[in-house]
């Protein structure tokens, strides 16, 4: 006589087995990787605060859904973007498409520059927000042509006591130099723009930006420092130059 199976039962198979369950911070990363055209796995981790390890096993479950695509793009780590469902469920409007490799550098220097600036306290305080290159784009619309737009906006919502309250900065990252005359005409032009890049957009008595930041590589530093020595006196003090955050170079 064979003795009863006493294991303890399988629990019920939950009805929602399976499913994608989207959490926070899978909204976080997907419209991270949205907004910047796609992001480098270690950039990633570093947004999410998680290992590199943990976010194979994030973006694992984006891919097994259907909304995200990974590759090994060129030398580095790999990178992550969203496909056409991945975009849908973020209700975005942007193509989705694997980034340029010619565009890898600058995409991550971007990116990197992002997360140096979220990280500050000041930032988080003030509850300033990124304006990412592909929304600017989007306000343009067909009209863009080959008018310049920034990296990014930096918006600081007009709070009392808030550090830059009321203010939008312009967003620069800058790996190699360009011709001297084309950055000044590009600094010249941000710092003198009244109005938002949709073409139907009113002007405005003051200046759309209240600072202009460029962070800069080596090899295109001296030639930013040589474009804002150039610019009339008072706007000196409207644009500045930094070194590249850490990461933003690989």
């Amino acid at each position: 006589m064979q003795a009863p199976d006493t294991s303890p039962a399988a629990p019920p198979r939950r009805d929602d087995a399976g499913t994608f369950k989207i959490t926070d911070r899978d909204i976080t990363g997907m419209t991270l990787c949205a907004e910047q055209y796609g992001a480098p796995y270690d950039l990633l981790a570093a947004a999410l605060d998680v290992t590199v390890d943990r976010l194979r096993g994030i973006v694992q479950r984006w891919r097994h859904a259907g909304y995200a695509a990974t590759g090994s793009l060129g030398r580095g780590p790999a990178w992550c973007w969203l496909t056409p469902a991945g975009m849908d469920l973020l209700g975005l409007p942007y193509p989705a498409k694997e980034p340029s490799a010619t565009r890898l550098a600058h995409i991550r220097a971007v990116l990197a520059v992002r997360l140096w600036l979220q990280a500050d306290q000041d930032y988080s305080g003030g509850q300033a927000w990124w304006r990412c290159e592909r929304r600017i784009r989007a306000a343009v619309g067909t009209q863009a042509g080959t008018a310049h737009v920034p990296d990014a906006e930096v918006h600081w919502p007009s709070l009392d006591d808030a550090p830059h309250a009321g203010q939008i900065w312009a967003i620069e990252a800058e790996l190699t130099a360009k011709p001297l005359p084309r950055t000044i005409e590009i600094m010249q032009a941000l710092l003198a723009r009244a109005s938002d890049y949709d073409p139907g957009a009113a002007r405005h008595a003051e200046p759309r930006y209240g600072q202009v930041l460029y962070w800069t590589a080596p090899a295109a530093a001296p030639t930013v420092t040589r474009a804002i020595a150039a610019l009339p006196e008072p706007l000196h003090a409207k644009i500045t130059a930094h070194p590249l955050p850490p990461g933003a170079t690989r």
